[in-house]
């Protein structure tokens, strides 16, 4: 019995079988969560603009690039651990050994070493370590790192307490004198040092594999392990990494106190996972980058600066910083909502 026997219409010849494809529609959710930090960035500085006419001036614009510089460092390290979907709170502890170790390595006030710019390297190559510690105790134990970053944490402050010793160390090193004074076409020289460290960080994450395999880590850990890809020693390679970046930028909080103290990184934590939620890097991985954090650091940094300029209570401030993380978590996550079967 044939098909128009049955009352079926024929097989259409030249199309294949099955459902037609649907138009790809816009989705807005997505374009929120890619372009949507940029866009608020942009606001912003119109917003602030408008309401205090100093915010436009290139004096402001210049003290708004040199506060972002610290925290744009440090973004950059913490960018990589989250996009392994990994958290990183040893920030305060790395930044303050560091500070204190490079305030005792060159000309100081309390001994006669002066090492110079091994002192600074060495400062820097000690955060790599303790960023090392963090990724292998995680990796090797399966210790959560919120855990095992919070211990390591502890140990830096600690150790930091020990070197300060109840007497602050004065730095007396004219390079670094100068470098924390000098300047390059009306920015810092520190500032510079800062987008160094930025381009370094999306050279990295473009064109190497840690990069590559951070953000296939972060997506989906379980297929990365089945194909191939060495998850442990990139984990630990990312924690490292992040570790000399937040060992140099306690360094660069010492050039610009002129003096090593333990509470260098003190709220650096927050402030750094804050700019990089803020900017479209999920905490849960995978999603994100050096350019998304770089973008939430200008809008912690714009946004402290403008509540400043208009008067805003310091209290309020935090406030509206806690109010911005939580706003900027919904949109980021929005669009995977129905990815995540599990929110831990």
């Amino acid at each position: 019995m044939t098909p128009a026997r049955l009352g079926q219409a024929p097989p259409e010849t030249g199309r294949a079988a099955g459902p037609r494809p649907r138009p790809r529609r816009f989705d807005r959710a997505t374009l929120l969560a890619d372009f949507g930090p940029l866009a608020a960035l942009v606001l912003l500085c119109i917003l602030f603009a408008v309401l205090s006419p100093q915010f436009a001036t290139w004096g402001n614009v210049r003290n708004l690039l040199d506060s972002a510089a610290v925290l744009a460092v440090i973004a950059v390290g913490l960018t990589f651990v989250l996009l392994l979907g990994a958290i990183d709170l040893s920030i305060e502890g790395v930044m303050a050994t560091a500070a204190l170790s490079v305030a005792l390595l060159v000309a100081n006030s309390r001994n006669d070493i002066d090492l110079g710019l091994l002192g600074v390297v060495a400062a820097v190559a000690l955060g790599a370590c303790f960023g090392l510690a963090s990724g292998m105790l995680s990796t090797g134990l399966k210790i959560p790192s919120f855990m095992t970053t919070l211990g390591i944490s502890a140990i830096g402050i600690g150790i930091a307490t020990v070197l300060f010793g109840g007497v602050q160390p004065t730095l007396r090193s004219p390079e670094l004198a100068e470098w924390a004074a000098g300047q390059w076409l009306g920015l810092t020289r520190l500032t510079y040092v800062a987008i160094a460290v930025v381009v370094i960080g999306l050279l990295v994450q473009r064109y190497t594999r840690l990069g590559r395999y951070a953000r296939a880590i972060g997506g989906a850990e379980e297929l990365a392990l089945l194909s191939g890809i060495p998850v442990r020693r990139y984990k630990t390679l990312a924690f490292t990494f992040a570790g000399a970046a937040y060992g140099l930028a306690g360094v660069m909080v010492t050039v610009q106190l002129g003096s090593g103290i333990v509470q260098a990184g003190v709220g650096q934590n927050f402030a750094a996972i804050t700019a990089a939620v803020v900017g479209g890097t999920l905490l849960s991985g995978g999603r994100g980058g050096v350019l998304q954090s770089i973008v939430g650091v200008l809008i912690v940094t714009v946004l402290a600066n403008g509540l400043v300029l208009i008067g805003v209570s310091p209290y309020v401030q935090r406030a509206v910083q806690g109010v911005i993380v939580v706003a900027a978590v919904v949109i980021t996550a929005w669009p995977l909502r129905r990815r995540l079967r599990v929110v831990k």
